[in-house]
């Protein structure tokens, strides 16, 4: 079976190599990224690991090393002379995790080729591996399992989508999880349905979700005030900001903020495209509709302040919280359009009312949460949402209160990272 797979994979690579070259090319990591993810490390990339113990975790993109944060800091704080590597398939991804002070290094994650994975493994040596969510991938796991490095998935979660996949795949699947140490699963359904698609029972827990523990506090009112002028947004004017948006659902947004705009609403939108990199097409894209357009990039530069009706787009990295912490409603995309929803919790640990729509199958249960406790509205569709924002931009108290809600849920679902280090630990110490 892992032949076959090998023989796939070198196949593939005839795409999959030009493929992140140019898209390194793009992030200006041309080198790094292709020699990377192929097992070659430029000389001294690893001197910082060297003869230290090493905990390995993955997390795919940006979603999941933003979940991994809570968790990245806790190893730190049990573990201060190790050395923590954190690894990315995206280069969004790896931005944000070189951003991360608490880690050692930060690299790609290897293509799966045996010979690869055995390459990387053998140079980075780790002492365990956590991967964030749900990314299985048969060399490496089957390789450290030989190399007696124990896998950890944590914050693990199968999603409605996936789960029909990996049972038709169970086959496959099943050898490939019973290398697996430990499983630290988000819920009780996600546990049954690792345990279905093959997983050891007793190897399994219901750690909860780490995104609940996201260490974020609103920023006082003279830090927002400091960030509002380097955003250029005038006094007592409304700030909508919508974040982590996708093609199909920013037009819809457009329209809604033109409908505000041309109603006499004194609002400006911060527009955040998931991938930054789309920001300069957008951009074309949104002056077409005729709307003036500012890059945060060089927003700060401008001597005059916003106007209603204008759009700053969100063309740089890290900086989400920031944006929300300026806002008087966020609304979160991914959820127009069927991508399935993005992290609906930074808007809420910041205090923030949240919209968003009928797509949220990847935070179904966060989602309902919030829904329950009154903390965010869902719109059935782009034509709802006009209305909602007209709603809750007039009545402030009601913002304040779902943005007090949202804040209370997190607090009273905090805990899976102990949790997870505590499974973590225990293996280690195994």
């Amino acid at each position: 079976m892992y032949l076959l797979y090998d023989l796939i994979l070198l196949v593939s690579s005839v795409v999959l190599v030009p493929y992140y070259f140019l898209r390194g090319l793009k992030h200006g990591k041309r080198r790094r990224g292709v020699r990377e993810r192929l097992g070659f490390y430029l000389p001294g990339r690893l001197d910082r690991i060297k003869g230290r113990e090493v905990i390995w975790v993955h997390a795919v993109s940006v979603g999941e090393t933003r979940a991994a944060i809570p968790l990245l800091k806790a190893l730190r704080r049990a573990h201060p002379e190790a050395a923590i590597v954190v690894s990315n398939i995206t280069e969004t991804g790896r931005a944000v995790a070189e951003g991360i002070e608490d880690i050692d290094l930060a690299v790609f994650f290897p293509f799966d080729l045996s010979w690869g994975v055995r390459r990387v493994l053998h140079q980075v040596r780790p002492k365990i591996v956590i991967i964030v969510e749900t990314e299985i991938w048969p060399n490496f796991v089957r390789i450290a399992h030989e190399m007696k490095v124990p896998v950890v998935l944590a914050n693990g979660r199968i999603s409605d989508r996936s789960f029909p996949r990996y049972m038709r795949g169970r086959v496959v699947i099943a050898p490939i999880l019973d290398k697996f140490a430990a499983f630290c699963m988000q819920g009780e359904l996600d546990a049954d349905r690792i345990r279905r698609m093959g997983a050891h029972p007793e190897r399994i827990e219901v750690t909860g979700n780490v995104k609940f523990d996201l260490q974020v506090s609103a920023p006082p009112v003279q830090e927002v005030d400091s960030l509002r002028s380097r955003y250029r947004l005038p006094p007592g004017m409304q700030v909508w900001v919508a974040g982590s948006t996708h093609p199909g659902e920013e037009e819809a947004i457009a329209d809604a903020y033109r409908r505000l705009c041309d109603a006499g609403r004194r609002l400006v939108l911060i527009l955040v495209p998931r991938h930054p990199e789309r920001c300069r097409d957008l951009a074309k894209v949104l002056a077409g509709r005729g709307f003036a357009v500012q890059l945060r990039s060089v927003v700060e530069g401008r001597p005059e302040e916003l106007r209603a009706a204008e759009i700053l787009l969100g063309d740089t990295l890290g900086e989400m919280l920031r944006f929300y912490a300026v806002a008087d409603v966020v609304f979160v995309g991914g959820s127009l359009v069927p991508i399935g929803g993005h992290n609906v919790l930074e808007a809420s640990a910041l205090r923030k009312p949240v919209i968003f729509g009928p797509f949220m199958h990847n935070f179904r249960e966060i989602a309902a949460m919030l829904l329950a406790d009154g903390a965010a509205r869902q719109i059935e569709n782009d034509a709802d949402l006009p209305g909602m924002l007209e709603h809750l931009l007039d009545d402030p108290e009601l913002r304040q209160a779902m943005g007090e809600a949202g804040h209370a849920l997190l607090r009273r679902n905090a805990g899976a990272t102990r949790r997870t280090l505590d499974v973590v630990d225990r293996i280690m110490e195994g």
